[in-house]
């Protein structure tokens, strides 16, 4: 899946002049915490982010006369003196999986999303991979998610799914993790249905172990010091 596909297009937009006063009234009415900076030709500039406006105005006020009253020198303060000039951007071709690599390595909660000549064509938040992710993985419908653990070999999927489609039940979606053991993985099946007493007992019957999710996920997390 591309970007394009999972970006909000309607992007709430802000020039360099704007005052922090306007670019925080902007992610209040919209109830965002990025702002693309552009020009009049729809160039990107550099990005504004909550954490930007907080770090600058440490009082929140809705309209100028109060800011001007309290604090004088924060009513006139320019977004361009206090943006990122230079921001992580991604282009609309990029997938899903880069964006979200892009987005973990460089600790961001956004990337402008622009084209080969640095036109803004959208925005990708954190916020729209998620909701992504959740069409993808099928977790908007109602299920249950099982755990199976099988040998990295050559079929192993196909017995499951095999087996799952004879109890004519629908798959919501399925994961392939690596599991501590070597050659072995853990299949996380995500299953339209809230009754898999039978699928579990299916493989078992076909010598897969099913495994809690959550125990699979606590004996993945690195174990203390006992030392």
């Amino acid at each position: 899946m591309f970007v394009s596909r999972s970006m909000t297009i309607k992007v709430i937009t802000v020039k360099r002049q704007s005052t922090l006063l306007e670019a925080r009234s902007l992610m209040d009415t919209h109830d965002i915490r990025h702002l693309p900076v552009i020009d009049d030709q729809n160039n990107l500039e550099g990005i504004i982010t909550d954490r930007d406006l907080r770090s600058a105005m440490p009082i929140r006020v809705k309209d100028k006369e109060t800011l001007q009253a309290q604090k004088p020198d924060f009513a006139d303060l320019k977004v361009e003196d206090f943006m990122s000039a230079n921001p992580v951007t991604i282009s609309p071709i990029h997938t899903i999986q880069d964006a979200l690599l892009i987005i973990q390595k460089e600790t961001v909660g956004a990337c402008p999303v622009i084209d080969e000549n640095g036109k803004l064509k959208g925005i990708l938040s954190v916020r729209d991979l998620l909701r992504t992710f959740i069409n993808v993985l099928g977790i908007g419908e109602p299920g249950t998610l099982i755990c199976v653990l099988v040998e990295e070999k050559v079929g192993q999927l196909k017995k499951i799914v095999d087996a799952v489609t004879e109890e004519n039940i629908s798959f919501g979606s399925v994961l392939v993790a690596r599991y501590w053991e070597k050659d072995k993985r853990a299949l996380f099946l995500y299953l339209l249905t809230n009754n898999v007493t039978r699928v579990k007992k299916k493989m078992k019957d076909l010598n897969f172990e099913v495994l809690d999710p959550m125990q699979w996920y606590l004996e993945q997390l690195p174990k203390a010091d006992q030392g």
